[in-house]
């Protein structure tokens, strides 16, 4: 209690009322000092109380007493920091932090005193310092309304000095900026502003004052006319960056700055662009437009003028991955076109397809490609199980599993443009490499069976519809050679999914005729009772082609 704020009390005579100043707290029994609970009453009101000078001590009502848990004003941390603020902060409005005290009806505290207003802001600098300049919500409500920019030219007293005209831009988002300009150079730059304030005859003369309502892009309005007061041009630009150019030479076509015009073209045809910026500047030159001399450098960026088509030039693509020997950059190139290709793919912009034609004129040449392959492979073995001879550069196995891969990728390309029909049919009709399989060495010749597992799935899963003929030739063909090499599927799958092609499998056998079935069926249970994991699981659709088949 040794800490607290002290200050003595002192009794003045006359009318027998007592008026007592807040004294410290000290641990005594003396008059409580004056505190926002315990008030004196007025002086009407004390001099008509019984007890007006003795009892409570000259005290006037008493309020409700705080709780024991609320800290006074006075011992509050922050009671040093506000004392200062007491004109401007209104004294019953402190009382006590920690509830709301009663505000006493009578009104014997006056009003906050009012804050004083700022000084008078000095006239705008040149454009080299221009401000933004609030405005009050309702002219910010009207100017967000406008739809298109509104122009008022207003006469003003003199002007001292260069700056003789006063620019006044509201935004529709009711931001202002204010500009002390010289008309003489705002009007040879701009054929706009010429005819609106045209330059006093002498030079001197009254002032102007130009306001523009509704203005869409403030800032790059602004930057237009800071681009006719800076003498190094590309430097401004340089140190906005491409978006903001973009906006400026919109503005600047709006106002015809010719000279920002050709600033901001050059600048923007000399730096990258990102996608946004593009699409903006396409935008851009389909409202606008541009003397041709100083924009076909843009329009030679923006607007191919070559005649090929993207579907032709994604067959070149395809066909030099296909012909590619390096195996990592085959796949990455893979990948790419891949993504160039999907549906959901932000660069596909033509529907129309691909070239069918040239994609099969690529799918024979890798046809005729692993024919030729495989008859090295069965000239250079002696019987199945002797190594694959190397020759060129690079072996057998591997040439042979690279020409597989880029089959397996073209019938994914095809059948993603439901375009794969006409090579089941090509692969169903090659009687060559199906008798070469059973002459190959099982380590070339399930290659193969890659291609038929792909053609199988894309079958099963619905995704290619084929001839009842053709889906007979095609089993026919490659289904014993399946059931040799599933063995070899399961130990290097190379990304294939094995259990999908047992699921796929027995869904395309079950869309043969019955009788077909049965055949195939008996073949595969004979090769499943010897072999049992080396053969694929086809339970399932054994056991719906017996239901179909017998169960009536």
């Amino acid at each position: 209690m040794a800490d607290a704020p002290r200050s003595r009390g002192r009794r003045s005579g006359g009318g027998g009322a007592a008026r007592v100043r807040a004294r410290g707290w000290c641990c005594s029994f003396a008059g409580a000092p004056q505190s926002p609970d315990l008030r004196p009453l007025p002086p009407a009101a004390a001099a008509s109380s019984p007890g007006g000078a003795r009892g409570n001590g000259g005290w006037g009502k008493k309020l409700p007493p705080k709780s024991p848990s609320a800290p006074s004003f006075l011992g509050s941390p922050n009671s040093s920091r506000l004392a200062g603020l007491g004109g401007l902060i209104d004294p019953r409005r402190i009382l006590s932090p920690g509830r709301v005290s009663p505000i006493d009806p009578d009104g014997s505290v006056p009003p906050p005193a009012p804050l004083p207003l700022p000084p008078p802001s000095p006239l705008a600098a040149p454009v080299e310092t221009m401000e933004l300049v609030p405005v009050d919500p309702p002219a910010a409500a009207a100017a967000s309304v406008a739809v298109a920019p509104v122009l008022a030219v207003r006469e003003e007293g003199d002007c001292s000095g260069g700056l003789d005209l006063s620019l006044f831009l509201r935004g529709r988002d009711g931001r202002c900026v204010h500009m002390e300009l010289d008309s003489a150079v705002l009007c040879s730059s701009s054929a706009f502003f010429s005819a609106m304030a045209p330059p006093a005859a002498g030079g001197g003369g009254g002032g102007k004052r130009i306001e523009v309502d509704g203005v869409e892009n403030l800032e790059a309005f602004r930057a237009a006319v800071e681009l006719m007061y800076e003498p190094d041009p590309m430097r401004l630009l340089a140190g906005s960056g491409v978006s903001r150019a973009i906006d400026a030479l919109e503005v600047c076509s709006s106002i015809m700055f010719d000279r920002g015009i050709k600033s901001c073209l050059t600048y923007i045809e000399v730096v990258p662009w990102s996608e946004n910026d593009e699409e903006k500047l396409k935008s851009l030159f389909a409202r606008c437009t541009f003397d041709d001399v100083i924009s076909q450098d843009i329009l030679a960026r923006l607007r191919p003028h070559n005649s090929n088509s993207s579907e032709d030039l994604t067959v070149q693509l395809i066909q030099s991955i296909t012909s590619s020997t390096n195996s990592g950059a085959r796949k990455d190139m893979q990948s790419l076109v891949n993504s160039l290709l999907s549906k959901s793919s932000v660069y596909q912009k033509d529907l129309s397809g691909l070239n069918k034609d040239s994609l099969y004129q690529i799918c024979y040449f890798c046809m005729e490609s692993l024919v030729h392959l495989f008859e090295e492979a069965t000239e250079s073995t002696d019987h199945a199980d002797q190594a694959v001879v190397v020759r060129g550069t690079k072996p057998l196995v591997e040439r042979v599993s690279c020409q597989t891969e880029n089959l397996n990728w073209l019938l994914d390309i095809l059948v993603n443009n439901d375009i794969a029909e006409e090579f089941v049919e090509l692969w169903a009709k090659q009687d060559w490499l199906i008798r070469m399989h059973e002459q190959a060495s099982p380590m070339v010749r399930y290659e193969l069976s890659r291609i038929s597992a792909g053609v199988f799935i894309a079958l099963g899963k619905g995704k290619v519809q084929c001839r009842g003929n053709v889906r007979s030739l095609l089993f026919h063909g490659w289904f014993s050679s399946m059931l040799l090499d599933f063995g070899w599927l399961q130990r290097c799958p190379k990304g294939l999914d094995v259990r999908s092609l047992e699921e796929n499998l027995g869904r395309g056998l079950l869309t043969l005729p019955l009788r077909q079935q049965q055949c195939l069926f008996e073949e595969w249970f004979q090769f499943y009772a010897s072999r049992g994991a080396e053969c694929p699981n086809l339970i399932r659709a054994f056991q719906v082609w017996w239901r179909r088949s017998f169960v009536r």
